[in-house]
């Protein structure tokens, strides 16, 4: 599926306002301790940032596993961003998988608390990513 420039700005501009929000749910969420739902918002703010990055450039995935491929093969690969950034993006939604999917295991404070503040960075990298490139496409 081929999008206009006004189109793929659109919605390059509501994945962005998407994984803001959903960033803003996981941080509220923290004082309930309600991991699990943590864990779902802080992916889904990275999965919609990323997103968002890689609809700027063009590249549309139709998967939550086709986005994780994408990032790395044209963002992380080539070093636009930290290897580490992929690791965590890979991180945050097999965390996401075990919140939602797995009977054996809950996730702790342990597990969550330490990725918010490198989720917050790494969704802010892609939306400042996904912005500059749109702007750039507009001039």
């Amino acid at each position: 599926m081929s999008l206009t420039f006004d189109e793929r700005k659109a919605v390059v501009d509501f994945r962005i306002e998407k994984a803001r929000r959903a960033f803003e749910q996981a941080q509220g969420v923290v004082e309930l301790q309600y991991w699990e739902t943590i864990a779902n918002r802080l992916y889904y703010a990275a999965y919609n940032a990323v997103s968002a990055m890689l609809i700027a450039y063009g590249y549309m995935a139709h998967s939550h596993d086709g986005v994780i491929h994408l990032f790395g093969q044209h963002f992380v690969k080539p070093g636009i961003v930290d290897v580490k950034d992929g690791k965590l993006y890979h991180q945050l939604f097999t965390m996401r998988l075990t919140g939602d999917y797995d009977d054996t295991y809950g996730l702790t404070s342990e597990d969550v608390l330490p990725l918010i503040e490198p989720a917050s960075e790494l969704i802010e990298k892609a939306i400042s990513i996904a912005t500059k490139k749109i702007n750039e496409s507009q001039a």
